[in-house]
């Protein structure tokens, strides 16, 4: 009964349903509310994006082609078939059980049920009604089993698969040989495009440049050029206009004519050029406009910054240089250092060219950095003032009026006395006197004329324009060394700016102070005092109660604010009354605290030849101090600045005989000891350390020194005689010696041509160190059996040092690689682990 319920259910006949009614998409409505269900049940109703919708509906339109009365025909006419061949083949039947299997009614009432041979297969009935047959009474009326519906859902998937691949790679192919076409094609239209924008902008160029007056509605065109998507065309289009505006820009500023003149009737001549102006200062403006749009996007910066400086510095006397000079004074302190160089020269070319500009756009200049040096704080580039070096000062400016009022007040006295003299003689004729008032009248009119057209501007004016700038330059040098001496001023403020860089808390100082020791002979007396106190504090570097922004400045500052106050004091000699023992006093301890590698040397040779080597008569404790802490500089730094020591050490003991004593070996310094009767190496103050009661031995030392120049000068100075009758010359200053013995220009190893020379000694600067390289060649003997066995065992020596470090190098890199290794094999196990507890779970 189990085969016979099994093979009923498999060939039972089941009616298609009804298909609804066909309605259009356009006229479904779908309320928010069964949205909302659907979304909320969304988990629920998940098995119906998996249904096989092709299937079904294959299935469904298969059988509903087929009509209700002929499919009971069909029904009948097969069982009658089978019927008779049953019979006729007298093969045993088994009748379906009538509960399980519904019968088949004919059209005469009668129902019947179905019947199975017992040797047929289900098999080869459901392979029947799998391909229904090769009648086209039985396609689609049977159902099928469903491991068969299994089995076909497999093949139809496996064959689309097939097929959406196959598809998929004709698709892939034809996009990417489309797609390599499209881009082929764009990158050919993009280089004609490229190039034919090229050719356009160097038509306009050309023709800008043939005949400006005739095309200078091209200035538009090129204009346009300049916005475009592309940067390299934008590039082109604005070195184009930096070319054109600099060849056709005339020489005045352009002032276009009012509503009254544009009213006025003018010849065609006068109307062109008005169009010409017009159309040139509109093209520049709209340049200058796009410019700044520019310089704000990283890409455009230099460019853009390069054509504003070009112009700044080719038509400084055109329109709107206010503008440009506010951009280059804006980005004069730029973190980029091309964008700074070129702001830079562009504001020294003005300060230098000032006839370009009659010094107008110097002052301007001038006065937009001190105000941005006071909107930054002193928090800026040394750069920004480091330009104030380049300004020229005239002080004769007003001597010529001078002389001129001075011969007009003779001509008067003159003439007085002419009528003094002639008391007799009869006053000039009403003619007379009218042709001399015409006279007058000619030459003043002729003279304003002269004026107006002449490019220097008036003496006046320029006094007038040189007195402000002098003022804003002072202003901007007074303002910094007030900030550095303020105790509010911290470092923290100063390493937060970035435009400061890595200058130091005090970027702006040492400009500062190079720019006052320039300008000292143009200071205001009444400024003398307070800039020596200001310069005194400095120099001091907060020894005493100073504040932390004093206690921060370097050994070279301190040593730049002597100097600077020995030439303000030098040049203003005969009114200023200061006493600079201070700076004395810093200089001696600022010797001891000198790094040859961290400060500067040229700046502490030009302090003690402006300090100690002038043409200035020294008290006797103060110079022997000097002295004897000179010796003992030499012994500890470079050459280099041993040289500059020894020499001015040379020159304090030729200006003060008396401190020869110290060249004596006796103790206390031979016949002249001091008040002070014992000396105090560690004292601050010269005139307290009782430098006399000392000897000089370090020269003993120096006369042994590794370089043949400093031992010839220490041996020199030591061979002097305390006759105060014997002079002795200095032919070099301390700053020539430190030069000419620097590292970078002169070397160690001694010249061949000095072998060959004839011994004779050149008078100048070099004439100390080359004897002394001439009288160790002449000394010094040298075996060479000795000098290849040290030199072979010192390269054996370093061989054997670079052997070991290649190989502790290896070992180093093979322990490195043994490590990762270790890791790498960590790491492993934890993945393996991890996949295992997963595959557990």
């Amino acid at each position: 009964m189990g085969t016979k319920k099994k093979n009923s259910q498999k060939q039972k006949i089941t009616l298609p349903p009804e298909l609804p009614p066909e309605i259009s998409e356009d006229e479904i409505e779908v309320s928010d509310e069964d949205l909302q269900f659907v979304d909320e049940n969304r988990d629920y109703a998940g098995f119906v994006s998996r249904l096989d919708t092709q299937s079904i509906t294959k299935h469904v339109t298969r059988v509903a082609e087929v009509k209700e009365d002929a499919l009971e025909a069909l029904y009948e006419k097969r069982l009658k078939k089978k019927q008779l061949l049953l019979k006729d083949q007298e093969v045993d039947k088994l009748e379906v059980d009538p509960v399980d299997a519904l019968p088949v009614k004919t059209l005469d009432g009668k129902l019947l049920y179905r019947t199975v041979p017992k040797t047929s297969k289900v098999s080869e009935n459901n392979e029947e009604g799998e391909t229904g047959g090769d009648d086209k009474e039985g396609t689609g009326v049977i159902k099928l089993t469903k491991a068969e519906r299994r089995a076909k859902l497999k093949k139809s998937r496996k064959e689309a698969r097939k097929q959406g691949k196959e598809a998929a790679t004709t698709e892939v192919e034809q996009t990417s040989q489309a797609a390599v076409l499209a881009e082929v094609k764009e990158d050919i239209t993009a280089e004609e495009a490229f190039e034919n924008k090229k050719r356009k902008i160097a038509e306009l160029g050309t023709n800008l440049l043939s005949d400006p007056e005739s095309n200078i509605k091209s200035l538009k065109e090129l204009l346009q050029l300049c916005i475009d998507d592309d940067h390299s065309i934008v590039k082109l289009g604005l070195l184009s206009l930096l070319a054109v505006f600099k060849d056709i820009i005339p020489g005045y500023r352009i002032r276009l004519p009012t509503e009254k003149e544009l009213q006025m009737k003018v010849s065609k001549d006068v109307k062109k050029m008005r169009y010409y102006e017009s159309t040139l200062l509109s093209s520049y403006k709209a340049c200058l406009q796009k410019l700044s749009v520019l310089l704000k996007q990283s890409s455009f910066q230099q460019v853009a910054i390069r054509c504003i400086c070009t112009l700044l510095d080719a038509v400084p006397h055109f329109n709107f240089r206010e503008s440009l000079l506010g951009v280059v004074v804006g980005n004069i302190s730029s973190p980029d250092e091309v964008v700074r160089k070129l702001c830079c020269s562009a504001i020294k070319s003005i300060f230098t060219n000032e006839g370009k500009h009659g010094g107008e756009a110097t002052g301007e200049a001038v006065r937009l950095i001190a105000d941005h040096v006071k909107a930054h704080n002193c928090q800026l580039h040394p750069d920004t003032i480091e330009v104030f070096l380049s300004l020229s000062f005239y002080e004769d400016l007003g001597r010529s009026e001078k002389a001129d009022e001075k011969n007009n007040v003779k001509n008067k006295k003159g003439k007085k006395r002419k009528n003094l003299k002639e008391p007799g003689q009869l006053p000039v004729n009403d003619r007379k006197r009218s042709k001399q008032e015409v006279m007058t009248k000619m030459r003043e009119e002729v003279e304003a004329d002269y004026k107006s057209a002449a490019f220097t501007p008036d003496i006046m004016e320029r006094r007038r324009m040189q007195t402000e700038t002098l003022s804003a330059v002072f202003e901007t040098y007074f303002r910094i060394l007030k900030h550095t001496v303020q105790p509010t001023a911290s470092s923290s403020e100063a390493n937060a700016s970035p435009s400061a860089g890595s200058c130091g808390s005090h970027p702006l100082l040492a400009p500062c102070l190079r720019g006052l020791g320039k300008f000292s002979h143009l200071i205001d007396l009444d400024f003398m005092g307070d800039l020596i106190s200001y310069l005194r504090r400095l120099a001091s570097g907060g020894n005493g109660s100073e504040s932390t922004s004093v206690k921060s400045l370097s050994v070279s500052e301190r040593l730049q604010c002597c100097i600077v106050a020995f030439k303000v004091m030098k040049s203003n000699l005969e009114a200023l009354n200061v006493d600079l023992q201070d700076f004395f006093v810093q200089l001696y301890n600022i010797i001891l605290e000198y790094r040859p590698g961290r400060d500067q040397g040229e700046v502490l040779a030009e302090a003690l030849k402006i300090m100690l080597c002038e043409d200035r008569q020294h008290d006797m404790q103060k110079a022997a101090a000097f002295v004897k802490r000179l010796a003992t500089f030499s012994l500890c730094f470079g050459s280099t600045e041993s040289m500059a020591a020894l020499v001015t050490l040379k020159h304090l003991l030729q200006k003060n005989v008396k401190c020869r004593n110290l060249l004596e070996n006796d103790a206390g310094g031979g016949s002249v000891s001091g008040s002070i009767a014992k000396y105090q190496p560690y004292a601050s103050d010269p005139n307290l350390s009782g430098a006399l009661a000392s000897v000089l031995w370090e020269l003993n030392l120096l006369s042994k020194h590794y370089h043949p120049a400093i031992s010839t000068v220490a041996s020199g100075i030591s061979s002097m005689s305390v006759v105060p009758n014997q002079v002795y010359l200095s032919n070099i200053s301390p700053i020539q010696a430190f030069k000419d013995l620097s590292l970078e220009q002169e070397s160690l190893t001694p010249p061949t041509d000095l072998l060959k020379s004839n011994g004779k000694r050149k008078r100048g600067s070099g004439s100390l160190i080359s004897a002394g390289i001439e009288s160790s060649l002449d000394t010094a003997s040298i075996d060479e059996d000795e000098v290849r066995k040290k030199l072979s065992a010192h390269f054996m020596l370093l061989r054997d040092i670079k052997e070991n470090q290649r190989l502790r190098d290896e070992l180093d890199h093979a322990n490195l690689s043994l490590q990762l290794y270790e890791e790498y094999k960590q790491q492993k196990r934890k993945a393996k682990r991890t996949k295992s507890k997963k595959t557990i779970a």
